[in-house]
């Protein structure tokens, strides 16, 4: 995809420019140039239309000019197609173009410790090929003596070229990585690219068409929530409303009519409305694409714009964001301005846990490096200068640069393997492999880092319509002519009248686009193409057997009068026809207790409308509308109303034009719940996530389908409530939204029925915000309208539907469900929690061996003076632990059993205190044999010591010894770190994941030639058979010892702390304390005695009473049920100074683990500090709260 693209840069560019006649023979074709037409397209308004008269005499003009016809559209004759692509260019903006492979390669060898090791092996390559002249003297000491041969001199070189070479391997592998990924994502994108498509006339049939097939000439249909894919002129518009902020920064939507202001531009979005426009310009030429152009799209920098704006976090861990939807298409400069605007989200859970775990590890390896050479070059120094007293000579200098050079090398060897720089690497294959995979379970991740954040969600907000139920909408029960129809009536149960002014009613009223299409294969249901309630009442007119097309014929869409399009503040749609008597009629439709409101009549059993008075609509609302609601029904009204042919009514007044309707009927539509979405919810609740619906429609109609989905169940605490009380809840008097009084409604909201976008979006945030439960909440969006996009953009993880969302909606979103259904939401929580898994298992292995790996080196290097693992021995560990490692751990399939546990919660530490004591465990085990194998082993095996051996002497027995069965413990250790939470089989499941066995299996096979072909370059000797086994048996015992540690109860080892906690509250809690603790002093000097003893009085009464009631209390609620703290909530000002008392100044928030059920002591007091002065100390946990309120 991406050569394509950048192919089609070079040639498209020519064509244009090398047809200068070319151009100039079709502007006799057709009689427009581009240049005209893009000067046209920078005029707005007035200027726009006078140009258009001036040069075209109208739009009619201009579609002539352009051979096509505003009604037909073009011909689909692929010649003229073809041709119009060459003279007025391509729906296309070409992608920034790849980085090449050697680019890759430039940046990863930015690596720091990289670069530090070049310059040691190229110090350490030139002192090689140096020859001292005082070699033979003993000047020197015995420094330079020991078992070189001449051939042992002469390959000094070796060790620094190896070093030299091993940099090289990592620095492809990097890049090999790197470039693989970058081609995935171009796929991803190429994908997301064909995906869109777009609404245009061609030989008078509407058809759908890839947006890069778009030409000037077509005539394109525009609805509510498209994204304009190129410049075009308004041929017929109802009601249109653009959002043209993302090319003028002006947030208030500009209203679009034929005669004051037809300009449409390319990445805007349509907010209301519908119509037909005519497309003039197209790619680069197109105003969007001009500034891409500008901003060096074709060949610049147009992606690091867009990634410098992205409002996600980019971070190295994750460098390669996808690109924004359709950016070859070019609808995308409204991301660079909107998304300017956005603050920028915070980085993901995981991505801060890591990048602080890795900081903190970095440190801790920077510091062990540097006593390592520090400790080395004292001894040294020592031992020559003092101990044997020797001068420093001239001649002598590059043997002891030499030397310090040597140490240089181990220092940083320490470094290279203290650093996780694994890490990043496991994230991005961890995240890239999932999102692959997640394609096939119909997720589309647009944001890398939303499938992991998902693993954290805690509540899902979710749309009713499409995601929980089928989308597939049908009238089941009626009122009409003073009846209530249970299933759909037969014609002749109608009155005639009724019957007509129904069909005219729906047909007229509903979009064009709207229509049933016959089922694609015999014996199948009908297709519904278009707006689903709208089809679900052209299908009741198809059921009365009755056709609403002759009726569309009469009455084509541009002779509709006036349209009030739909949206969510009107919550109904209303149509005015001219009669041909000149009066108007106007049909309306819309919500049943919003429409009724503005009804004053029905229409009765005989056809004639008789009064409607408020009581007729209370009893209409309990007998008719609440009955239906309660099957699960959306309830819809239909209803019209005559207006006079003069004076004509002034149609702005909307208020007063829809109001004193007639009803005509009101239909109950069956949205059935999709068959998986009950098991997919319980599956949900199972695994700690809040399902909770928040819906447009009715009360009644939300709270039967909860019940049918299982979101509320009998016997629950739950609230359902409506807009209107939510907002009522959570505003103070002056009508400002209150954070404290959004806690006191979300915990048991679990259906918020006709809710408006913002409210919807109050939610989202005042979820995220909430401090009350311990665990912050990670919030996930569902979403498909429009009028989403901020709930989506404002949620952890914004989903869009795939098939029914509006591009506004995709565009503000981090996954797009390809299938539209609530049971990939489900998926994509276990890929989530799988990605966070794969990289604790990643952790935990490659932690047991920075530990091993830093204190072999260190502690050899400053008792031997020499590192028992080599420079590139260690490089090769680092390959195995890094790169293969994190493939092998990071590509785990998921399975069912990720469900069955809590989410983990943004404050949760990455390495809990299970994955703690399995690391220290087999680092212990580690450990002993190596040091037993470095200082006994060559009793053990017989053989020659390869201790303190001289510079440049050849590689020992020995060492490799030690080396192999350090490796081959990492191997088996391996399969141990594919357990994190303290399972038994290690082996489960470890088939159906052939790359890890490939890798593991790999990884032998190259040792096995490291050691016994790797030679000098390697330190390494052949070993026999015996020695071999000797190896093996002590790697297996690994697995053993492994099984060993999970015998031990994590609870007794009270000592284990966990780490990688998240980027938090921790610094500025600790902060806040220390202040506190100044204040209280301060204030405590200051109180007066008499102070003191009142609150010492109150204090004793309250701590009595608190006795007694907790003896009343049995004392196993509070153990069993972790969340029923509620008491202790209520009296808290800011819970988020929530510090346990037992364990002094470690914040709580942190320290929670999965395994609750360890602790010790089963009742924790909390005490609320509160961040004012507070007039207490605390002296005990009763005494600070209960003083403190």
């Amino acid at each position: 995809m991406g050569d394509l693209a950048n192919s089609s840069v070079e040639f498209k560019p020519k064509k244009r420019g090398s047809g200068g006649g070319m151009e100039v023979n079709h502007a006799g074709d057709f009689g427009a140039t581009l240049e005209d037409l893009r000067d046209l397209m920078e005029l707005r308004g007035a200027e726009a239309i006078q140009k258009i008269q001036e040069n075209y005499t109208d739009t009619e003009g201009l579609c002539q000019r352009l051979k096509t016809s505003p009604a037909d559209g073009l011909s689909d004759n692929p010649s003229d197609l073809e041709k119009r692509g060459q003279v007025f260019g391509q729906n296309f903006i070409p992608p920034k173009k790849a980085k090449s492979f050697l680019e890759l390669v430039w940046e990863a060898l930015q690596d720091v410790t990289l670069i530090i090791l070049e310059i040691a092996a190229i110090i350490s390559l030139a002192l090689s090929f140096y020859q001292p002249p005082g070699e033979e003297s003993e000047a020197c000491g015995n420094v330079a003596s020991g078992a070189e041969d001449e051939g042992e001199a002469e390959a000094g070189w070796i060790e620094g070229a190896a070093i030299l070479l091993s940099v090289v391997c990592v620095v492809l592998v990097t890049a090999f990585n790197d470039w693989s990924k970058e081609k995935q994502f171009r796929g991803l994108q190429s994908r997301i690219e064909q995906e869109q498509r777009f609404a245009v006339v061609r030989n008078g049939t509407v058809i759908q068409i890839p947006v890069a097939e778009m030409v000037v000439g077509d005539v394109a249909q525009i609805k509510y929530g498209d994204l304009l894919p190129a410049d075009g002129i308004l041929i017929q518009g109802n009601d249109l409303k653009i959002d043209e902020s993302s090319l003028t920064g002006e947030s208030d939507h500009v209203k679009k009519s034929v005669d004051k202001d037809p300009m449409l531009l390319s990445g805007t979005h349509v907010m209301e409305g519908s119509g037909k426009m005519l497309v003039t310009a197209v790619g680069i030429n197109s105003q969007t694409g001009i500034i891409f152009t500008l901003l060096g799209a074709g060949e610049g920098d147009q992606e690091e714009e867009k990634k410098d704006k992205k409002a996600k976090k980019q971070d190295e861990a994750v460098a390669m964001e996808m690109q924004p939807l359709k950016s070859a298409e070019g609808g995308e400069v409204e991301a660079e301005k909107k998304k300017g605007n956005v603050p920028k989200k915070e980085k993901s859970v995981l991505q801060g846990k890591l990048t602080k775990l890795a900081v903190q590890i970095g440190k801790a390896g920077l510091v062990m490096s540097a006593i390592t050479v520090i400790i080395l070059v004292m001894y040294f120094v020592i031992e020559t200068f003092v101990v044997q007293g020797r001068e420093w000579l001239t001649e002598c200098t590059p043997v002891y640069v030499q030397y310090f050079v040597k140490f240089f090398i181990i220092g940083v060897t320490v470094l290279v393997v203290a650093v996780p720089e694994g890490l990043p690497l496991a994230v991005t294959i961890s995240l890239a492999y999932s999102v692959k995979k997640m394609m096939k379970d119909n997720n589309l991740v647009r944001h890398l880092d939303a499938c992991e954040t998902m693993g954290n969600a805690t509540a899902i907000c979710s749309d009713k319509t499409g995601t929980l139920t089928t989308n597939r909408m049908t009238v089941v029960q009626a009122y009409a002519g003073d009846q209530h129809f249970h299933r759909v009536p037969h014609p002749d149960q109608m009155n005639p009248m009724v019957l007509d002014t129904l069909v005219n009613a729906i047909a007229v009223n509903s979009a064009y686009t709207s229509k049933i299409m016959p089922p694609d294969k015999e014996g199948g249901l009908p297709k519904q193409v278009g707006n689903k309630t709208e089809c679900a009442l052209l299908g009741f007119i198809l059921d009365l057997k009755r056709d609403y097309a002759p009726v569309r014929e009469q009455i084509p869409e541009e002779k509709l009068y006036k349209v009030y399009t739909f949206n969510s503040v009107r919550k109904s749609m209303s149509t005015v026809v001219q009669l041909p008597d000149g009066s108007f009629r106007l049909y309306s439709k819309g919500a049943s207790e919003i429409l009724l409101k503005k009804c004053s009549s029905i229409m009765a059993g005989g056809g004639d409308p008789r009064g409607f008075r408020p009581r007729d609509r209370d009893e209409m609302v309990k007998k008719v509308i609440e009955p239906m609601a309660c099957d699960g029904l959306r309830t819809i009204c239909v209803a019209y109303k005559d207006l006079p042919a003069s004076p004509e009514p002034d149609w702005e007044d909307e208020a007063g034009i829809v109001s004193n309707l007639i009803c005509i009927t009101v239909v109950g539509i069956e949205d059935p719940v999709r068959p998986e979405v009950p098991d997919a919810i319980k599956k949900c609740q199972r695994a700690g996530i809040t399902v909770r619906m928040v819906t447009g429609d009715n009360i009644n109609t939300a709270r039967a389908i909860a019940a049918k989905c299982g979101i509320i169940q009998p016997g629950d605490d739950f609230l359902c409530i409506d807009g209107k009380e939510f907002n009522r809840r959570i505003r103070n008097e002056k009508g400002e939204v209150e954070q404290e009084r959004i806690d006191k409604v979300w915990p048991k909201l679990r259906v918020l029925a006709r809710s408006s976008p913002t409210d919807k979006h109050t939610l989202v945030k005042g979820i995220i915000d909430s401090t009350v439960l311990e665990q912050r909440q990670v919030v996930a969006v569902t979403g498909d309208g429009t009028n989403d996009g901020p709930a989506l953009k404002k949620a952890d993880v914004g989903f869009a539907m795939g098939i029914a969302g509006t591009d506004v909606a995709k565009e503000a979103s981090d996954i797009i469900l390809t299938d539209d259904n609530f049971s990939s939401i489900v998926k994509a929580v276990m890929w989530g929690r799988n990605v966070y898994d794969s990289i604790s298992k990643f952790l935990q292995f490659q932690l047991t061996v920075n530990v091993v790996a830093v204190i072999v080196a260190f502690t050899g290097a400053c008792i031997t003076q020499d590192s028992p693992l080599k420079a590139v021995q260690m490089l090769w560990v680092n390959l195995i632990m890094d790169t293969f490692a994190s493939l092998a751990l990071a590509t785990e399939p998921p399975t069912e059993s990720l469900l069955l546990r809590k989410p983990y919660g943004r404050n949760n530490p990455l390495i809990s205190r299970t994955m703690m004591k399995n690391i220290l465990g087999h680092a212990i085990y580690q450990l002993t044999i190596i040091f037993t194998l470095l200082f006994a082993g060559e009793k053990i095996f017989n053989i020659d010591s390869g201790r303190n051996a001289p510079l440049h002497s050849p590689p020992s027995e020995h060492y490799t010894i030690i080396f192999n069965t350090f490796v081959l413990m990492q191997l088996f250790n391996e399969i141990n770190a594919r357990k994190i939470h303290g399972e038994r089989n290690v082996f489960d499941g470890i088939f159906h994941n052939p790359i890890f066995c490939s890798i593991v299996l790999g990884t032998f096979l190259m040792q096995f030639v490291i050691v016994q072909f790797g030679g000098k370059p390697f330190s390494c000797t052949p070993l026999n058979v015996e020695q071999w086994l000797w190896c093996l048996l002590v790697g297996v015992g690994e697995l053993l010892w492994g099984q060993l540690i999970t015998t031990v109860p994590t609870s007794r080892l009270p000592c284990l702390k966990e780490a990688g906690h998240a980027l938090g509250k921790e610094e500025m809690i600790d902060d806040d304390m220390a202040d506190d603790e100044q204040e209280i002093d301060h204030a405590e000097r200051e109180l007066r005695r008499g102070q003191i003893l009142w609150f010492r009085g109150l204090n004793r009464i309250q701590t009595q009473i608190r006795v007694v009631k907790a003896f009343r209390s049995p004392l196993y609620e509070g153990i069993e049920k972790p969340e029923s703290k509620n008491s202790i909530h209520d009296f808290m000002a800011h819970p988020e100074f929530l510090i346990s008392d037992l364990v002094h100044n470690i914040p709580l928030i942190d320290e929670t683990d999965i395994e609750t059920e360890e602790s010790d002591l089963p009742v924790t007091l909390n005490y609320a500090r509160l961040p004012t002065a507070s007039l207490c100390r605390p002296a005990s946990p009763l005494h600070s709260l209960e003083t403190c309120l």
